[in-house]
C-alpha cells in the first residue's frame, strides 16, 4: 500500500540518509512510499554501508517502523535479503526477537506473492 512520507518518516529518513535531501526515489523518480527500501536498493553504496546506516537508529525508531511493516504501511518486499537479516537484528535487538520473526515471516511470504 502506498503512503505519503509524513515528518516522522523524513525524519527517520534524514538520519538514514542525511546526504539526501529530496523526496524522490533516485531510480525511478517517483516520491518515496518507504524508507527502508530506497535506502537498501538505491542510496547505500552497499551491504556494509546500508547496515552503517541502520545502526544510527533509535529502539523508539525501531518500534515505529515495526509498526509501519505490520500495519503493511512499510514495504520490505524489494529489498535484498542481506539487508532484510540488518533489518531483522536490528529488530530483535532494539523490539524483540518474536517481533523480528514476525517481520522476516511477512518478508518471506511478501517475496512468495502470497501478501
Amino acid at each position: 500500500m502506498a503512503r505519503e512520507l509524513d515528518e516522522k518518516d523524513f525524519a527517520i529518513l534524514r538520519k538514514l540518509a542525511p546526504e539526501y535531501s529530496g523526496i524522490l526515489c533516485p531510480e525511478s523518480g517517483h516520491e518515496f512510499h518507504s524508507i527502508l527500501p530506497p535506502v537498501s536498493n538505491h542510496i547505500s553504496a552497499d551491504e556494509e554501508d546500508f547496515a552503517e546506516r541502520v545502526a544510527r537508529l533509535s529502539d523508539e525508531d525501531w518500534e515505529y517502523l515495526v509498526d509501519q511493516i505490520l500495519t503493511g504501511r512499510e514495504s520490505l518486499s524489494c529489498m535484498p535479503e542481506e539487508d532484510i537479516d540488518t533489518v531483522l537484528a536490528h529488530i530483535s535487538e532494539a523490539v524483540s526477537e518474536e517481533t523480528a520473526e514476525r517481520v522476516r515471516r511477512l518478508y518471506h511470504l511478501s517475496g512468495c506473492g502470497v501478501l
